[in-house]
């Protein structure tokens, strides 16, 4: 055996990843960043830790957002930031990360595939010019952050312009890891259980988030059709207790909503399903067969956090980039709770050049 094969056979210990091994589905939106006071959330009915989609009320905030001297602009859109920080995590080969979602054709996304090129992920949009580019007034209050979506072109994905579409389709088959946010629920749910069946009958892994509180409150329906197909649910303790809520679970403990969330019916039996709930500085809980373990997340100095703007996003984007690379479940956790801590010492969902995780 030539010493040349010698060394591709050690390289194969860790598994080697193939292009568009991590697929994502969702909505690209241009995050616009400000520091704001409490008569801004006020004036616009916002909650300091809180993210729902724009109303008409809300069209005014945009504007004087955009009009203020200091903003920040950064592309958004919570599964494109999670894919873009797995791909990060991996760093090479490339385009390891597929991702599908509609944009606009102006600046907006002009500015959304530039980053998504810049990030190396292999960004399929749908591009449409009804609407434009998708945008998320992120308002900053000292350590919280209250995020308006107004999702205009993300809505605007068509399963049937798509995703049906044979060369898009094929790269969906690539994948072996799956992701989708909980937002998608309100633009395609016919997309996701495409999606989520194709991984379930292949026996691929498929991930969703439960997102934010009006997800599980106004979207129970969609969400409840795809839980059968998802293996791994995320969530944080305030989604965990609204979702709690929804379903009738009678508790408040973050551990025994997590094994209650587990024992959903499932379509795929071969995989237990795995839940994860995040709780900022508190630990992260996750389902190890019956139990619920508490996994304690890195430590850091409150005055080293500069925006959590994003956390929840980085932390399952830790997650996935040692999931497709087949880690244990306490391996994933501890990549999530790695890429979180770096996301929150930053403006916006942005990180280094490279991570330094080992």
């Amino acid at each position: 055996m030539s010493h040349h094969q010698d060394t591709d056979t050690t390289a194969d210990t860790r598994v080697a990843l193939s292009e568009n091994s991590l697929f994502g589905m969702g909505n690209p939106l241009l995050d616009i960043i400000a520091v704001v006071d409490k008569d801004f959330l006020d004036k616009y009915g916002l909650k300091p830790n809180d993210q729902i989609l724009a109303e008409e009320k809300h069209k005014a905030l945009f504007e004087e957002l955009v009009k203020r001297n200091k903003v920040e602009y950064h592309a958004g859109g919570s599964t494109q930031n999670s894919v873009k920080i797995a791909q990060w995590m991996i760093q090479k080969p490339h385009k390891v990360a597929t991702f599908f979602g509609c944009i606009g054709t102006d600046h907006f996304g002009k500015i959304l595939k530039k980053k998504a090129e810049e990030a190396h992920v292999d960004a399929r949009y749908y591009e449409q010019s009804e609407q434009p580019t998708g945008t998320c007034a992120a308002c900053i209050t000292g350590d919280n952050r209250s995020l308006v979506a107004n999702l205009a072109a993300a809505n605007c994905y068509k399963k049937e312009k798509h995703l049906d579409l044979d060369s898009n389709w094929e790269l969906v088959k690539k994948a072996k890891v799956y992701y989708i946010a909980g937002f998608f629920l309100t633009v395609s749910p016919e997309s996701i259980l495409k999606v989520a069946k194709h991984a379930s009958e292949n026996n691929k892994i498929f991930c969703m988030n439960l997102s934010a509180p009006f997800i599980s409150q106004f979207f129970k329906e969609p969400l409840m059709k795809v839980m059968p197909y998802v293996d791994i649910l995320f969530g944080n303790e305030t989604e965990a207790a609204t979702f709690a809520k929804q379903l009738s679970f009678e508790t408040d403990d973050i551990g025994e909503i997590a094994k209650k969330a587990r024992n959903l019916p499932k379509e795929n039996t071969e995989r237990q399903r795995v839940v994860v709930f995040t709780q900022g500085k508190e630990d992260t809980y996750a389902t190890v067969g019956e139990r619920a373990i508490a996994f304690p997340v890195v430590d850091i100095d409150q005055n080293e956090i500069v925006d959590t703007n994003g956390a929840g996003d980085a932390f399952v984007g830790g997650f996935l980039s040692a999931l497709v690379q087949e880690q244990s479940l306490e391996e994933c956790i501890r990549a999530g709770h790695y890429s979180a801590n770096v996301i929150i010492q930053r403006v916006g969902c942005t990180f280094p050049e490279k991570p330094n995780f080992h």
